[in-house]
């Protein structure tokens, strides 16, 4: 299908008056993760399905709406998640895949216009003004990133369309799921008004309660209330940011693409571990997925960091700067496994571990001779190789050969990483 004849998206579109002037795009996908998943899956389609990592130690990363409906939330205990929800389909994350549509659907914004600001791997702030002649309208813009998003990915988003970031951020997530809400820029002040103070950008729990005893309960009731009185009660940064919010003021611009500062993986035990080759092992599995991701991005990094959560939730971390570039998984390995055993936790119960690696840059704009010694570029072509055959056949397909122990108990057998970032 040509891109001339990429059909109509069918989700609701909601038009409230001239689009003039609103060329800032607010594209965010729905329940991304979840959505990505249900692509090699589609009998789950329309069913309860929650992705998250194994054990009852794990978190949600995402759900389906029909999830969603039974009070299933990312970050959500998986252990609450499925006494909330028995019956839903609980799914394992697939990280090497959502960087993929990730990379696809950003590059498909880049298609449309350079001024892409990415806020994760799936939403993003354009700003369209410059292609106004070539494609027309916003609106029209809008409803064909959403029909390609979904005839080239197979998933859906929301897009916002106004004048300002913060409102069209707004109308993308009032849009959900599957939809397109464009604020005029007259319409502006009738479309915050309603809408409850929680809706402002940096107003949390705590600061929507404190909104709440002062009888402040929408965003009509902060413009309408003195900027002097918000700025006495909540300070004169906050309450003067809120008081601009509610009128609609926002002067932030759409800024470009800013890179990713890193990439990690974590592990949360289903039983806290005290056994020091047992935490290598899971440390070999977490740098084998960070590096594979690294790879995945095309991108290198200098900097290697090792997290180490205990059993009373306190957390420390360690870090080394390597003379090099690398997206080798058994130079992470290395690196964390020295910072781990630097610690001398010999016989100290442990919840969590993370890998991350930061300072990162693209990977063809590492200088090779630092990227790669003779040795690590044998790894690396191996680990590369070892990239191909779990795109083909999964991503248990290979594993290192530590990590392969049919005989040892669930406790001994490194899980799936329960988040990642």
């Amino acid at each position: 299908m040509s891109r001339s004849q990429v059909r109509r998206p069918t989700g609701r579109v909601r038009l409230e008056g001239d689009d003039a002037g609103c060329t800032i795009l607010h594209v965010d996908m729905d329940a991304f993760y979840a959505s990505v998943s249900l692509r090699e899956r589609p009998d789950l389609r329309g069913t309860p399905v929650i992705v998250g990592g194994g054990g009852t130690r794990g978190v949600v990363l995402s759900a389906t709406y029909e999830a969603r409906a039974l009070g299933i939330h990312s970050a959500m205990p998986m252990s609450r998640a499925r006494r909330l929800a028995p019956q839903a389909t609980i799914l394992e994350p697939d990280h090497r895949e959502y960087a993929e549509v990730s990379r696809n659907v950003m590059a498909l914004f880049q298609s449309v216009t350079p001024i892409v600001e990415p806020l994760s791997l799936d939403e993003a702030f354009l700003d369209v003004s410059g292609a106004l002649r070539r494609l027309g309208r916003p609106a029209a813009i809008a409803e064909m990133i959403r029909a390609r998003v979904e005839d080239e990915q197979q998933i859906t988003c929301s897009v916002g369309v106004a004048t300002t970031k913060f409102v069209a951020k707004l109308a993308s997530t009032r849009a959900k799921p599957d939809g397109l809400l464009v604020v005029p820029a007259d319409k502006v002040i009738d479309f915050l008004h309603p809408l409850p103070v929680g809706a402002l950008w940096g107003v949390g729990e705590k600061t929507e309660e404190h909104l709440s005893r002062l009888g402040l309960r929408t965003v009509g009731d902060i413009a309408n209330t003195p900027r002097r009185t918000l700025e006495r009660s909540l300070g004169q940064a906050q309450g003067g940011h809120l008081h601009e919010l509610s009128w609609g003021r926002d002067p932030r611009r759409v800024t470009p693409d800013e890179p990713d500062r890193s990439i990690g993986n974590e592990e949360t035990f289903a039983h806290d571990i005290d056994d020091p080759e047992i935490i290598h092992a899971h440390l070999l599995k977490l740098s084998d997925q960070v590096a594979s991701r690294l790879r995945a991005s095309r991108q290198v990094g200098r900097t290697v960091t090792v997290k180490v959560r205990f059993s009373d939730f306190s957390t420390i971390t360690r870090s080394r700067t390597l003379p090099g570039h690398t997206d080798v998984g058994q130079e992470v390995y290395d690196t964390v496994r020295r910072l781990y055993d630097a610690l001398g936790l010999e016989r100290v119960r442990i919840r969590l571990v993370g890998v991350r690696v930061e300072g990162l840059a693209a990977a063809e704009d590492a200088p090779r001779q630092l990227l790669l010694g003779e040795e690590d570029h044998g790894r690396r072509e191996a680990e590369v190789a070892v990239d191909a055959l779990r795109a083909r056949f999964g991503a248990d397909a290979v594993r290192p050969a530590r990590l392969v122990a049919p005989t040892a108990p669930d406790d001994r057998r490194p899980p799936e990483a329960s988040s990642s970032s």
